[in-house]
């Protein structure tokens, strides 16, 4: 009788287990991504593989669950731990000219993992990567750069959307990929 009673307890205690090994691990992958980056000439912003890792967390997380990887990823950056693009940290990368892409980073991973609901479609991951993530990240970075750079619309968008539209879609198409081979292979 007595052992009957474990093994839910040992489920659970296993299910607990493997969430948050996912949840460290997307932390992880979201540092480790960020030191894939490059600049270009004509605008603060970097290209970098961060997106692929946000919107991966969002189709293989909980919605709670994304929104705290990516809430501890920015606690970590601004405590001083140089988990942001290319290796920066600090409080003020959160103010600064980029610092609403990370913070709409946030909203994004949240958004997406909640409208995607319990599917593991490759067309529905891709449909809330373009059409959901991609704009409420460019609206964040849009904002931060509009306000702490001074720039105007059209100069802001030159900076902050047109030049990442390709690659960011690129980006959605390779995380969708992986999810969707990630959550078949690690079913909650």
């Amino acid at each position: 009788m007595e052992q009957t009673s474990r093994v839910p307890r040992v489920e659970s205690t296993l299910a607990k287990t493997r969430t948050l090994t996912k949840m460290a691990l997307c932390v992880a992958l979201l540092a480790i991504s960020a030191y894939i980056s490059f600049p270009l000439p004509f605008t603060p912003a970097m290209v970098t593989a961060l997106t692929i890792v946000v919107n991966l967390t969002a189709f293989i997380l909980k919605p709670h669950e994304a929104f705290l990887v990516l809430l501890a990823w920015m606690i970590l950056g601004a405590a001083g731990v140089p988990v942001f693009v290319g290796g920066t940290a600090g409080l003020g990368k959160l103010v600064g000219p980029t610092g609403g892409f990370v913070v709409s980073f946030l909203v994004a991973g949240w958004l997406m993992s909640k409208l995607r609901g319990n599917t593991n479609s490759f067309k529905r991951f891709v449909f809330l990567g373009i059409v959901v993530g991609m704009p409420v990240i460019y609206i964040g970075g849009c904002i931060s750069m509009y306000l702490v750079a001074h720039m105007g619309v059209w100069a802001t968008l030159v900076a902050a959307v047109f030049p990442f539209l390709l690659g960011d879609v690129v980006k959605v198409l390779i995380a969708a990929f992986l999810a969707t081979r990630i959550n078949r292979l690690v079913k909650d």
